[in-house]
């Protein structure tokens, strides 16, 4: 299984400032540019590596906004310059993933592209190339294909995917028809989805033939396709930076869920195939700290400067990054981000509502802070 897949071209859409991560992930530096589990390595570049054996070094690209590409040629030395796709600023996932398919397909009308997110974190990386092999399998014969995940609690800070009839086809043995998306439940309902055992989490991973995506795409959003078929005629020509400037700021902003993917499910056009692999896509401190305490949070655990943190008693996280010591007694469960400008002190249950202190101070004009 290491050889890669002649047909295929990896995506990784490398956007978003991790605004729950805060004030760890920033404006200039988000999270994906950081190394959250002490790998050594960023979680781009850890993405990277996890897809060079399906994809190989020349069929991996990254999409990411121009403040962005200098540092993420930086975290991924091997990638080629024409395989760093620049958004002039931030159009959600419809437009982020349509432009590398639109571009691609004029480079090669029978590409197969996937797209995978910048800041997951996956292990098992065997039985990860074995699922998108399938997924793979399934694009081929004309579906848009994703990856769901089989869920490991009743969590409900995911989207869920109802899984359907299987589908018979060859190398592809796990895939099924979605039946339909399910938005983030309550915990009742989470609980009522993980015992029932055919709902997966939707993890966001797309594979599809770039026309077959794109046509979908022209079907439910015209308006949108006709600006990335108007980008991608100019990007690989000395007009790319012209027709892309004055194109991009008029594409809709949308999640490539609600533009291809759920009307798609609708039309019988949708293949899950079920991933069996460890999964996180690492969206608040809370999730950060399960994932680097291996999921058992107690006493102390430290990203950064751990000769800072003194501990009496107490259980936390403690991301460093100062020369500050950090001083913790008596006190459970909680969440300290010490950082050379702003100081955040929450709880695993409120790490949700890191997201609304950001847009607090965006709008008390503190962007310096952002």
């Amino acid at each position: 299984m290491a050889h890669p897949i002649d047909d295929f071209f990896a995506v990784i859409p490398a956007g978003g400032i991790g605004s729950r991560l805060w004030p760890l992930s920033r404006a200039e530096s988000p999270k994906f540019l950081h190394d959250l589990t002490g790998s050594g390595v960023s979680l781009l570049r850890s993405t990277w590596d996890r897809l060079l054996p399906l994809a190989g070094r020349d069929r991996i690209g990254v999409v990411t906004g121009r403040a962005h590409g200098v540092k993420v040629e930086e975290s991924l030395p091997d990638i080629l310059p024409e395989n760093v796709f620049t958004e002039q600023d931030p159009r959600d996932s419809a437009a982020a993933i349509g432009l590398a398919a639109a571009v691609l397909l004029r480079r090669d009308p029978n590409v197969v592209v996937g797209s995978f997110a910048a800041d997951h974190v996956i292990k098992r990386q065997r039985v990860f190339e074995f699922t998108v092999r399938q997924a793979v399998a399934a694009a081929r014969e004309g579906y848009i294909a994703t990856i769901g995940i089989q869920p490991s609690e009743p969590a409900v800070g995911f989207g869920y995917i109802k899984t359907g009839e299987e589908l018979v086809i060859d190398d592809a043995p796990l895939a099924a028809l979605v039946e339909r998306f399910v938005e983030k439940p309550d915990l009742d309902t989470a609980r009522a989805y993980f015992a029932d055992r055919s709902y997966l989490w939707n993890a966001g991973m797309f594979i599809a033939r770039a026309d077959v995506l794109l046509d979908e795409l022209a079907a439910n959003e015209p308006e949108l396709h006709a600006g990335l078929t108007e980008i991608a005629a100019a990007w690989d020509t000395p007009e790319r930076d012209a027709v892309r400037d004055r194109v991009w700021p008029t594409l809709k902003k949308i999640a490539i869920d609600y533009a291809i993917a759920e009307p798609a499910a609708e039309k019988g056009k949708l293949a899950v195939v079920p991933g069996q692999f460890d999964w996180d896509d690492v969206g608040d401190f809370a999730s950060l700290w399960s994932l680097v305490a291996d999921g058992h949070r107690g006493d102390v655990t430290v990203l950064g400067r751990n000769e800072n943190v003194l501990s009496d008693e107490s259980s936390a996280l403690v991301v460093s990054q100062t020369d500050r010591v950090v001083a913790m007694i008596g006190v459970e469960n909680v969440i300290v981000v010490d950082t050379p400008d702003a100081l955040l002190v929450t709880t695993p249950e409120h790490a949700q509502r890191v997201k609304g202190a950001v847009s607090s101070l965006h709008q008390r004009g503190r962007d310096s802070v952002l």
